[in-house]
């Protein structure tokens, strides 16, 4: 499976416009850009907490 089947239009819309500045991206926004520092939310005794 191909990176651009996994990625929302919005996600490649940010990932183009960040590649056309030509700009070394840092780890962080790499990260932001896939999705990994999302909230993480999980049932604990009948209420959703945020891990």
């Amino acid at each position: 499976m191909k990176l651009r089947d996994l990625l929302s239009v919005d996600d490649k819309k940010k990932f183009y416009s960040l590649a056309e500045k030509k700009e070394k991206l840092s780890r962080k926004e790499w990260e932001e850009i896939m999705g990994t520092r999302r909230d993480i939310y999980k049932k604990v005794n009948g209420r959703i907490r945020r891990k």
